[in-house]
């Protein structure tokens, strides 16, 4: 079984959403398709029929989560800084192709997202970051094409 590495944050995160699928929508779904058969002829209830779907979408992850879950590897990031790049820590970069700075942290695959500054360290960024020092250059290639970055930071 192959482990999924989480931060302590996104393991609870999980945690909570099928907690909350468990006791809060799939009751809500049940009622709901109660209701719908109330109405009668369940052939041409639409209600009944959106009842229904939303029940296997509910059911469907919570599967998805409580796999997640029992694969989970959770690991916490370093108290310090550390000298080279690893899971859970920020790292300031700069962009030499465009001279932007940005910011990311490291996280696992299912945590990641991007608008927030959380990438993944499956991603080709994240890979090419792993193990790296301050001052070390990258070549990343991406889907939009190859890009250089220089490592300015490591933070916890």
């Amino acid at each position: 079984m192959e482990r999924i590495p989480f931060t302590p944050e996104g393991f609870q995160r999980l945690k909570e959403e099928l907690e909350r699928l468990k006791t809060v929508e799939r009751r809500e779904v049940v009622r709901a398709i109660e209701e719908a058969r109330a109405h009668g002829d369940i052939s041409e209830n639409a209600e009944y029929e959106a009842a229904k779907e939303r029940q296997a979408h509910i059911e469907g992850r919570i599967q998805e989560l409580t796999d997640r879950l029992a694969r989970a590897e959770v690991i916490d990031p370093p108290k310090e800084p550390p000298e080279r790049v690893q899971f859970g820590v920020r790292v300031r970069l700069l962009d030499l192709d465009t001279e932007e700075e940005i910011e990311y942290r490291l996280v696992g695959p299912y945590e990641s997202e991007v608008e927030k500054g959380h990438i993944s360290v499956t991603s080709p960024l994240g890979r090419s970051l792993i193990g790296k020092e301050i001052g070390d250059e990258i070549e990343v290639r991406t889907p939009s094409g190859t890009r250089h970055f220089e490592i300015l930071e490591i933070k916890v």
